[in-house]
């Protein structure tokens, strides 16, 4: 027996409940085993970049090749992302600093990684890891998901999809720092929007034009 609530169908027939459960893990086991090929492959075929981007981040600053910070990932189960390291300071605690335009944290090496988005690159293996996707939300840094959640609405809903090292909040402008809570608010509805409306061919749309626009660098990253 099933009714129409609010747009949605909603039944009461365990039959067809648990037929939907193991029809949308299917897909999610499937969505993970593409992410997973799609990301050892590229690291596969990247490896000379990312060789080159390694030996880059030594010869410019001290400190380490990659960057690791705590983050928020599917369900609320907390992940270590990895990055290039593009700043002199290696920021995870209860108060992380967003970078800004004109950082002097920013290593000169770093401005360029971040302008391009090649800074991201090791989250390849965070995808490897089950941790991430290729696309959903941006994870952002666990004392910044706590302080949102207290102020934005189903903030918490964007932890129904596994991260993504692109998504569809920033092909659409919503990308850097969040000087203050609408800025946040843009990302999060864009996020969420995502998240109700997540499929592989979405995915495809989102990589082709994360790709176009680090090519043209029409990211406004800092």
């Amino acid at each position: 027996m099933s009714s129409a609530e609010n747009g949605l169908l909603v039944t009461s027939d365990p039959g067809a409940r648990a037929g939907a459960d193991h029809t949308s893990n299917i897909r999610h086991g499937a969505h993970v085993a593409i992410d997973m090929a799609v990301a050892a492959a590229a690291i596969l075929l990247l490896m000379p970049l990312f060789m080159l981007i390694a030996i880059l981040v030594l010869l410019d600053s001290p400190g380490p090749i990659l960057f690791r910070q705590e983050r928020t990932g599917l369900n609320g189960r907390k992940f270590n992302i990895y990055k290039f390291r593009t700043m002199c300071v290696q920021e995870n605690g209860p108060i992380v600093l967003q970078a800004s335009r004109s950082d002097a944290r920013v290593t000169r090496i770093g401005k360029f990684l971040r302008r391009s988005s090649l800074d991201e690159l090791p989250q390849l293996l965070n995808v490897i890891k089950c941790q991430m996707a290729i696309v959903g939300p941006r994870p952002h840094a666990v004392s910044h998901d706590i302080y949102y959640s207290k102020i934005i609405p189903n903030y918490n809903s964007r932890f129904h999809v596994r991260p993504g090292i692109t998504g569809w909040a920033q092909i659409n402008g919503s990308r850097g720092a969040t000087p203050c809570a609408a800025d946040m608010e843009k990302r999060v509805a864009l996020d969420l929007w995502y998240v109700s409306n997540a499929s592989l061919m979405l995915d495809l749309k989102i990589v082709l034009k994360t790709v176009f626009m680090c090519l043209a660098f029409k990211l406004d990253a800092y």
